[in-house]
Parts: C-alpha cells; sequence; structure tokens
C-alpha cells in the first residue's frame, strides 16, 4: 500500500490524517513505509459510542491544528465498516479545500455499507465481524493487541 501510495504522490507533502484512537497503529507503520514527504494529523471523529454498532451519529471529537486548503490529503482509517463516519468526514473536509482527497484504510468491510464511500487505498477486505486488536477497539479495550482479533460473543463481558 505505501509503495502505490508514494508512486501516486510522487512529490510532497501529503497529510497523513488519522482518524483517532483507531487508526494510530497503522498510520505509524503506514508513514514509515511511505517514501513521500508527509505531515501527519490527527482527527477524533465518533459514531460508536461504547457499542459495537455504529449509533449513526457522528460527532467531532478533535479537530485538525492546521489548513488542509491546497495540499494533498489521505485520511487514515483503521476500519471502514457503516461509511456513516468517512461519509461525514469526507463532506466536512472536502469544504476545506484540498488539493485531493483520498481514504486508506487496513481494513474493509464492504458489505456493511450504509452511506457510498469510496476507498483507494485498502489492505485488507473482512467479512462481517467485529474486530479488535493493532489499535482497534471495543469499548477503549483491546488496542494493544498485537494481532486483529474477532470478538467472540460475550467476550466483552467479562
Amino acid at each position: 500500500m505505501a509503495a502505490q501510495i508514494s508512486r501516486d504522490y510522487p512529490r510532497g507533502p501529503l497529510y497523513l490524517i488519522a482518524i483517532l484512537k483507531g487508526a494510530f497503529i497503522f498510520l505509524a507503520d503506514l508513514a514509515r513505509a511511505i517514501e513521500t514527504p508527509t505531515r501527519i494529523e490527527f482527527i477524533g471523529i465518533s459514531s460508536y459510542g461504547r457499542g459495537k454498532m455504529s449509533s449513526g451519529e457522528v460527532r467531532v471529537t478533535k479537530d485538525l491544528d492546521v489548513s488542509i486548503e491546497g495540499y494533498d490529503v489521505l485520511v487514515v482509517e483503521d476500519i471502514v465498516d457503516s461509511g456513516v463516519t468517512l461519509n461525514y468526514l469526507l463532506n466536512l473536509l472536502g469544504q476545506r479545500k484540498p488539493k485531493s482527497l483520498r481514504i486508506a484504510t487496513l481494513l474493509d468491510k464492504p458489505e456493511r455499507r450504509q452511506r457510498p464511500v469510496q476507498v483507494t487505498y485498502v489492505g485488507f477486505q473482512i467479512p462481517d465481524e467485529f474486530v479488535v486488536g493493532y489499535g482497534l477497539d471495543y469499548a477503549e479495550d483491546y488496542r494493544n493487541l498485537r494481532d486483529i482479533c474477532v470478538l467472540e460473543e460475550g467476550a466483552a463481558n467479562g
């Protein structure tokens, strides 16, 4: 994925915007592998709360610290699921007039899509299972797992 991004953006700077908190580990690995000069930013956005299903209500919990107007921007996400959060975020960031705006995700669950989202770079397409680890969480737990694991029914209860 990083090699393709480097080819697609041979000149920098390329803004990598990670969606907190889940994408931070993937962003760190991806940024180190991209050859193009990059700048790193974070945005906090949530539609889950403490459950396994999207609430459908999206809110910004931390905004960008810089203007992205006129820059190539790559939104780095841990997982694309319903598309509700990313659809909202792309509309928000698009209003800030970046030169280009694309998505890179580690995991993609296209069968769960409720809103259309075009993902340019996909690490892995996965089935409709709830996964944790490598930054992905359930109610703030499991982010520190080295591997991506399926959260079994009942595992969240203790």
